[in-house]
């Protein structure tokens, strides 16, 4: 099936060989220790190593639910009248599909895919980069398309990648859309990178976002069984990057968010396995953390819910 479809997702093996995806996940395992195939996005797909890339079919049928949860939880962090960028990608797709709904809004984007999502949303203008078209992903790169985000300034850019470590941060197979995702992040006070848990300790060959420049990550509970992303995502919220973390079976952590989105909140929900802390930190990136007269800009990330006699001083906080 990887040799005639490029990839193919465990969800969609486990169904044809009428076995569990924790069956099919080990022997994916197996096939690639033998160097058959690698492991990427919820599936697997022909071996390439670092140079590698899926093209937008394949990457559309894979981790579907783990997509629309962290869409959900996305799209609530928008707020009417904002102006934001949305980078090219399949979960950004599912985002550009739920931000139709929010008036008033401009939204950014040298994606065809996302343009096409908001075409009919009467309330939302779309403003499209220049640039050469990139087939595989339908994405405008090149020179042109970083040429027209030059002065431009948003209050966030959406993005998503092939990988995200603590340690590198997000990155993507290929060079010409790193440049411009990376220019992308030039235009945006805050960043919000959106990748499934299948991404999480995954490098690939060229970084676009280093980890200090991450404002927010948006993701989906790992399985219980997944070491390495639970490791990756702790070691994510070590370095300051805020967690928000999307249920796949309807809602999600950190209660109700704007315009009756299901999802919102800030933080690692309650009774997962990263330990419940809280501490103050710089805002991520040298551009956001510096106030009037120089001195450092400070935010509070709050992993994990409260104890109870905390809650109250807390949501003051979040209010201040």
């Amino acid at each position: 099936m990887v040799r005639a479809n490029g990839a193919v997702s465990l969800r969609e093996l486990a169904r044809v060989v009428q076995t569990s995806e924790v069956t099919v996940r080990r022997d994916v395992r197996a096939l690639e220790a033998e160097g058959l195939l690698d492991r990427r996005h919820g599936g697997a797909v022909l071996p390439g190593g670092f140079t590698r890339e899926s093209g937008f079919p394949q990457k559309s049928h894979l981790a579907t639910a783990e997509k629309t949860a962290i869409a959900d939880l996305a799209a609530s962090l928008v707020q009417e009248g904002e102006a934001v960028v949305v980078g090219a990608g399949t979960t950004t797709q599912e985002l550009a599909r739920r931000l139709a709904r929010v008036p008033g809004l401009t939204v950014v984007t040298n994606s065809l895919l996302v343009a096409q999502a908001l075409a009919h949303a009467n309330r939302v203008e779309v403003v499209m980069t220049g640039g050469t078209l990139r087939g595989s992903n339908y994405a405008l790169v090149g020179s042109g398309a970083e040429q027209s985000l030059h002065g431009l300034r948003v209050s966030r850019a959406f993005l998503s990648g092939s990988g995200l470590t603590a340690e590198r941060g997000l990155s993507t197979s290929n060079m010409l859309s790193a440049s411009v995702d990376r220019a992308l992040v030039q235009a945006a006070a805050e960043v919000v990178v959106l990748a499934d848990h299948t991404k999480l300790g995954t490098d690939t060959m060229f970084q676009t976002v280093p980890t200090d420049v991450i404002t927010r990550l948006v993701t989906d509970e790992p399985p219980a069984h997944d070491d390495r992303a639970a490791t990756e995502l702790q070691a994510l919220a070590d370095q300051g990057v805020q967690i928000a973390v999307a249920g796949t079976s309807g809602g999600s952590a950190g209660g109700n968010g704007a315009h009756g989105s299901p999802g919102g909140g800030d933080a690692i929900p309650a009774g997962s396995r990263y330990p419940q802390q809280r501490r103050d930190m710089p805002v991520p990136g040298q551009r956001r953390n510096q106030g009037p007269g120089g001195q450092q800009l400070r935010t509070t990330a709050v992993l994990g819910e409260p104890p109870a006699g905390e809650r109250a001083r807390v949501a003051d906080l979040r209010r201040r």
